[in-house]
Order: C-alpha cells, then structure tokens, then sequence
C-alpha cells in the first residue's frame, strides 16, 4: 500500500500541470479470470515541456503512446505510476493494459454466484481505485467526460453511468460490445462499471424540469426474486421530488440506476446515476424494521449525493466529510418529511450520534474539517466524525442559519458551481448572503477543532423542592479544551398518569462553562430534566442523580421516542465515561427494553448491551451477568407480541448471549421447531444466527456447519457458515480462523469481514489469548502487502479485543512504542488500544 499512495502536494502540482478534456475506454471483460484489457485514451492540456504522471495499477503494461510517440512501458511504468515527460500544449495519451478484478472490493471486484457458477462484476472507485480499471489522473479535481466502450458476454446487463445502449453482436461470438455515450464532467471516482447476468426491473419518474427518467433497480439472478423493486422505487421518487423542491435544481443526469451488487464493502456507493447498494439490502428473510428504515435513509442518502458530490465536488480530500455529512443531514430530513419513517431523528439520535460521541473520544480523533496529506490519511478518515459528527454540526448549521436560508444557500451553490469542483468556503459565501450570518468564527469552533463537550445541570433547590438556582456546567477533554456555543432546550418530566411527561420547555443559549438559566427558578422541581431535550445540541449530556434514578425506574414511561434515545444515550455515555456503574446500564436497559418501540434505539441499545457484558462489567461478575442478560432477553421474547419486531430482535440478541444448558435447550427448540414461539418465523437467516449460539457453546460444531451449509450453499451460505466456524469457542478454533485470514490472501472481502465477526464473538475470552502474540508479529505484514480495505477489517476484526485487561493493554503499548512509523497503521492499533484503555476503566468503576 505505501507506494500506492498520492499526497496532496504531489496532486496540487499535477493540477497546476494538466486540465483534462475527456478520456475514452475500451475494456474487454471477456478475457480470462483474472485480469481483463483496458485501452485508455486521455486528451488533455498541459504545460508546454512539463512532466507528470498518470495513475493506473497494473499486471502488464503492453503499450504506451504520447502524442504519437511510443514510449518504452518498462521505462515509464512501476505497476502504479505512469511517467510522462516532455507534454505539448494539447496532448493525447494511449495506454493499452491488463488490469486485475479484484475479491477486495476495490476497482473491479469478480463474483461466481454458488447457486449456478454465474460471474458477476462491479466497479468501487472510492477513494483511489479507478486506477485500478483504466489509467486516469486520479483526484477529484481533475474532472472530465468519460466514454466507456465494454467488451462483455451477449447474455449480461452491462451498466455504467450513461444510458445503456443497445449491446453490439460481435459476429462468430458469444460477445457484444456496449458503446455508452460520453457521461457529463465527473471526477472519476464516481464512474461505474457494473457487469453480469444481473437483472432488472424498469420503472420512470418526471423531474421537476420535464424529463422522463429512466429507472433502473439490478440485483442477482439467484437474489432477484427477494427485490421488492416497487417499494425501492417508491422511495426513490419521494427522494427525488423533495430534494428537486429543495435544493431547487433538477435531478442533473439522465437516468437513474440502483444496483444491488455482491460482497460490497460499504452500504452503498453514489456513482453519477448508477449506485452501488450492498446485497444485504435485498431481504431474502425477516428483518428488523431498524434495517428496514436503514436501507431508506441509505436510499435517499445517495441520491443527495448526485448533487452534493457528483455535481458538485470537493477539490481535494480534507472537504470529503462535507459530501458525507450533507447526505447524511439531507437523507434524515429527506426519510423524516417525505417517507412514513417519521421518526428518522430518533434514530439518528440513537445510531448516528452515538457513533459519531464515541469516535470523537479515540485519540485519533480530528476536527471534522482535517487534515488530508494523501490518500492514507482519507481512506482512514471515512469514520463517525466524517459521517455522523458532520451530519450533527450541519444540523446545527441550520437551526443557526435557518432551513429556509440554507436550502436557498445550497441552490445557488449548484447553480454557481455545477459541473466544477468547490471547497468549505464556497458553500459558507452562499450561506452567509442568504442567513445574513457571519460563519467564520462558527467554523473555526465547530468544524476546526476537535472533541465533544459535556453538559451537565447543576440544581439546587430548597425543602420545599423549589428551584433556586440552575445552571448548566460545559466541560470539554482535556486533549481538546474548546468550550463552544450551543442552542438547545431543556425538558421537565413528571410522571402523570403512569406516564413521564413533559410538562416545561426552554430553549436557551449555552455559552462558556457555566450558563445561568434564571427562567426555572421558583419552578418546582420535576422527576426527571433533559439536557438537550429534542437533541438540538451536538454534546453529551448528563442527568443529575435524581433524573438518572428516574430514568432507570421509568425511563420506558417517555412518550416521545427521541426524548427515550437521548436518555438512553447519556446512560450509555456516563457509563462509558466511567462515570456510572455498567451493572446500572444492565439494569435500566433489562428494566426498559421491553417496551421501547422505536427499532433502532432498541438494536442499538442492545448492542451496546453486548459491549457491557462482555467486557465493561466487573469481569469477577461477567459470567452471572451473561446469565442473567441472556435469561432476561429469552424472558422477553417470550413475552413479546407474537412476531413483533421487538421479539424478533430479543431472540437474536439471546442467541448471541447464550451460556447455559438451559439457553442450549432454547435455542435448540427454536431451531428445530420442537419448542417454538408464537409468530416467529425461524428462517434460514434467523437460523444461522440459532446455530451459531449452539456453537458459541459447544453444543454444535463443523458437521452442524457443514449440514446447514449443504442446505444454504448461497453466498450469504457461505458468509454465514465462515461467521459460525470462527465463533468456535476454543483456541483451536480461535487460531484456525486467525490462520485462515492472515496465512492466505485468496479470501474475499465478504468472508474476511464474517469470518472476523465470528473470531470477536466470544462468551470466553481466555480463548483469544494465544492469538496475542500471533496478532502482533502479523500486522506490520498485513498492512504492507494487503489492500487497504482488507488490511484495515483484519487489524481491526482480529485484535483480541474481547480480552480486554491489562495484559492486552501493555502488548499494545509495547507494539506501538516498537512502530513509530507508519501513522495510518499505528492510528488503527492507537484505537484499538483505547478500546482496552476504556474497558479497565469501566471495570474498575464497577467493581467499586
């Protein structure tokens, strides 16, 4: 991976070097397994006598030709880089190539579906894999048209980001050749290849300026039958007549594609009109309303992007987390006002903030606006700030602005940069003439420095109970000590009726360490006060004691299901925080959970459940505790509302807890259908994650596997049963699936990222202490000679976090203290390490 890198200061340069007009490529898929050819042509302008170079990883390099001169590929090509010296005004540029599919996820990634040995392909170009296609100026400010011509079996779909043309016969074959027409001006990481026996469902929709669009939804042969196209379609023509109306600018490409592809690495991916969606949100089975509602936001999240991101792009890296943290703002608004999900800020509350607190406390946090210095650094910076801390600050950008004010600044930053590349500051301009505000300062606290601020109240009031001073106190981490400016409310709850309700408001400023809020004085003091009730404010918030021992008695008894996730989160921060017991966060989420309706807040409240368990409890309680969690979670489902959502999740977190006799018998009964419960459907999905609690506890092993495997020899099979054997609970097993993972590169992505889930899954971690040793002298390896996304799901996926003590913690001090080079790595392994750092605390503030 280091001599794939480009640093910003090398792509300056080759901005200020070259301007591209259009590139066309020819690639013919129909070669062999393993690699296919790529013809490039390049036209573009540079400076007359200068040099550069154009990015394009290879096998072989057969040919290159520069304005008509042939140039020596042994000379000018390293595999990565190609030298180009001595440019003209006006050049062309041709390079002829071998270029390698990947099983990565990265460039071209190749598929042979088990179910009937058909092969599927799709491009992932994000952050710097185009290059591993055709030969390209690889940034994103070095836009261009593309024409891509595709050489591919006559049978397949073949979609890129131009309307599919009728495919060409080539005579005496079983070939045809696609001849898509030029795209408009992109970067070329949002270009797209997608190739294969997939199949499609057409429907169209009328944009705000008149056009037919056409619409496109693609998934496997063997996964086609689970697509529930009309519904996709649904939701993307509410996405596309709200945003239209809002950002007042009609949908800029000519059609619209949504292809659900296999062994995708993200969720999805905004390709300019043909996304990328990974599989798992086509639904071959039961899932919980939680993933449903996912999938939405993730629809609408990518087609904010084709204005923000595709039609106006950011220059360099360091402005990526405005394109992310726009969709993930516009997509929640877009999912609350135009869709049935209407609670979608309750769960942003609940999921993306979350993420979004707990990445902002690593010691690899950064200002959301970062530092970029190459391509490492981004592709290590796709994380809960870029995403979720932005979509927060944004949020808070426009209760500062006004909604009314930002959507008009937004449109007339399309029209003033459509088709060009833009930084922070080119939005703010539009910004501040449309609010009237002043933004500079408000960038300079949010989105130039680091870290969350906590906001507590402090209340004293007399025997009567009155209130006779209130405030709220802000501090801030001692390695980020910005102390910033907030607008948020306040909430008082009282129980009426057998219900907590809210019966006082007051929106305030918050500003400094200690803001005095006079408006509460001589107000009786209630059960319960929320801190940044409807979640205004980017913070952590903390309840007093009086407020945390309601929660915990009542906190089922809110009404409104986002002030219920904000008192869920601040439990879940103070407890992280060391600050509350995790025996007190298992009891006030087994003593509320039952009736939590929003889906989200419950799956991700019990799988920071999982995380106290396992390794936040005093580890002297740890085993009663996982008994008493998992008979609570079989209590539950038990009693839950035959084939609710809730029961559905209380059964698969039981499974993943199960430590008994008696839970084996559960979930053996489940299994076979022996003792079955009332309106669950035990399907193939739901019984995999049966069989894996089985084995988590000796109770299954490989012929249990290989059995369910015979009957689901699908990809998802397969993803599945890899998952399982690594939950083998032994150190046999432990090391078997480090082996499989680290000893060969053959795995693809899907199998690396399931087979590490099951390696972390673990009611007994003395089983990871023998893959300490191993971990540590393989990763400087794993990092050198694996591709990014793997390298990273391996460092992360199989450090024996689970171990959690202080062994762990000085073996990775140790390593790092050993490794002072290579920061992308050591910030991997620094965030691992805080992990563990994090545990001992908990631990010990549980033991008191």
């Amino acid at each position: 991976m280091p001599g794939e890198n480009l640093t910003r200061v090398e792509a300056q340069e080759r901005k200020a070097t070259v301007s591209v007009e259009n590139y066309d490529i020819t690639l013919d898929l129909t070669t062999d397994s393993e690699t296919f050819r790529s013809t490039t042509v390049v036209r573009f302008s540079a400076s007359a006598g200068a040099s550069t170079f154009i990015d394009h990883l290879t096998r072989t390099v057969h040919s290159v030709h520069l304005n008509g001169r042939e140039l020596d590929p042994a000379a000018v090509n390293d595999g990565v880089r190609i030298q180009l010296h001595d440019l003209a005004d006006l050049n062309v540029l041709t390079v002829v190539a071998d270029a390698e599919y990947t099983n990565t996820g990265e460039g071209l990634h190749r598929f042979v579906d088990p179910v009937d040995d058909e092969v599927y392909l799709y491009s992932q170009f994000e952050v710097p894999d185009s290059r591993r296609v055709f030969a390209v100026f690889e940034q994103p400010d070095l836009k261009a048209t593309f024409t891509f011509t595709i050489t591919a079996p006559a049978a397949w779909a073949v979609v890129s980001n131009s309307p599919t043309p009728t495919p060409e016969p080539i005579e005496g074959t079983t070939s045809a050749t696609w001849r898509f027409a030029p795209t408009p001006v992109l970067s070329s990481y949002v270009t797209a290849i997608v190739a294969g026996p997939y199949q499609e469902t057409r429907s169209t929709l009328t944009s705000s300026d008149g056009r037919v669009i056409p619409l496109g939804i693609f998934a496997r042969k063997s996964l086609s039958q689970y697509l529930d196209a009309d519904y996709i379609f649904a939701k993307t023509r509410e996405g596309f007549a709200y945003f239209e109306e809002k950002f007042d600018y009609a949908y800029p490409f000519e059609k619209y594609d949504q292809l659900f592809v296999p062994e995708f690495n993200a969720g999805a991916m905004e390709n300019a009109g043909a996304v990328t969606f990974t599989e798992t949100y086509v639904f071959r089975g039961k899932v919980t309303d939680a993933v449903r509602e996912r999938r939405v936001v993730t629809i609408l999240h990518e087609l904010a992007h084709m204005w923000f991101g595709d039609l106006v792009t950011m220059k360099w890296w360091n402005d990526l987390w405005l394109n992310e943290s726009f969709a993930e703002w516009a997509s929640t608004i877009a999912t609350a006002e135009a869709t049935e999900w209407t609670e979608a800020w309750t769960t942003f509350q609940a999921m993306e903030k979350s993420w979004a607190y707990k990445q902002d406390q690593l010691p690899s946090t950064h200002p959301v606006f970062a530092t970029i210095n190459d391509l490492e650094d981004v592709q290590v910076n796709f994380d809960g700030i870029t995403y979720a801390k932005g979509g927060s600050v944004l949020k808070q950008l426009v209760a500062w602005v006004g909604i009314d004010a930002f959507y008009a600044g937004v449109a007339a930053y399309f029209k003033k940069h459509a088709y060009g590349n833009t930084e922070l500051g080119d939005l703010f301009t539009e910004l501040e003439a449309t609010s009237g505000r002043e933004l500079t300062e408000w960038s300079k606290l949010w989105l130039e420095t680091a870290g969350v601020n906590t906001l507590r109240p402090e209340i004293e009031t007399d025997a009567a109970g009155k209130i006779t001073s209130f405030a709220i106190l802000q501090t801030a981490a001692p390695d980020y000590p910005t102390i910033r400016p907030h607008r948020l409310a306040i909430g008082f709850y009282d129980l009426a009726g057998g219900k907590l309700v809210r019966d006082d408001r007051l929106e305030t400023d918050v500003d400094g360490e200690r803001t005095e809020v006079p408006g509460f004085v001589g107000r009786q003091r209630p059960a319960l006060i929320l801190v940044n009730d409807d979640d205004l404010a980017y913070a952590k918030v903390r309840l007093d004691e009086q407020s945390l021992g309601t929660a915990i008695d009542h906190l089922s008894a809110i009404d409104n299901p986002l002030a219920r996730a904000i008192v869920w989160g601040s439990v879940w921060d103070s407890t992280r925080d060391g600050e509350s017991t995790a025996s007190d966060y298992v009891r006030l989420v087994l003593g509320n959970i039952a009736t939590e309706s929003e889906s989200t807040t419950i799956r991700t409240t019990l799988t920071q459940l999982l995380t106290v368990v396992r390794i936040y409890v005093d580890p002297a309680t740890r085993t009663e505790t996982l008994k008493n969690v998992a008979d609570k979670l079989l209590e539950l489902a038990r009693a839950a509302d035959a084939g609710s959502d809730a029961q559905f999740q209380f059964v698969k977190f039981f499974a993943n807890l199960a430590n008994t006799p008696e839970h084996v018998a559960a979930l053996r009964g489940l299994l076979d259908g022996s003792t079955p419960l009332d309106g669950l459907e035990v399907d193939t999905d739901l019984g995999w994650e049966l069989l894996e609690g089985l084995v988590l506890n000796g109770a299954a092993g490989l012929e249990e596997i290989r059995q369910a495997l015979a009957k689901d020899n699908t990809a998802n099979g397969q993803q599945a049963a890899a998952r399982v054997t690594a939950a083998i609970p032994t150190t046999e097993g432990k090391l078997a699936a480090f082996s499989s993972l680290v000893d060969s590169d053959e795995l693809p992505n899907a199998i690396v990222r399931q087979t590490t889930v099951g390696f972390q899954h673990t009611n007994d971690p003395s089983s990871l202490q023998p893959v300490v040793a191993r971990y540590f002298d393989s990763i400087r390896g794993i990092w050198e000679s694996r591709s990014h996304s793997i390298a990273e799901n391996l460092i992360v996926g199989l450090y024996p976090a689970g171990l959690a003590n202080a062994a762990l913690r000085d073996a990775t001090t140790s390593w790092l203290t050993a490794n002072p080079d290579t920061p992308a790595l050591r910030r991997l392994v620094i965030e691992n390490l805080a992990g563990v750092e994090r545990a001992l605390m908990v631990q010990a503030k549980d033991t008191e």
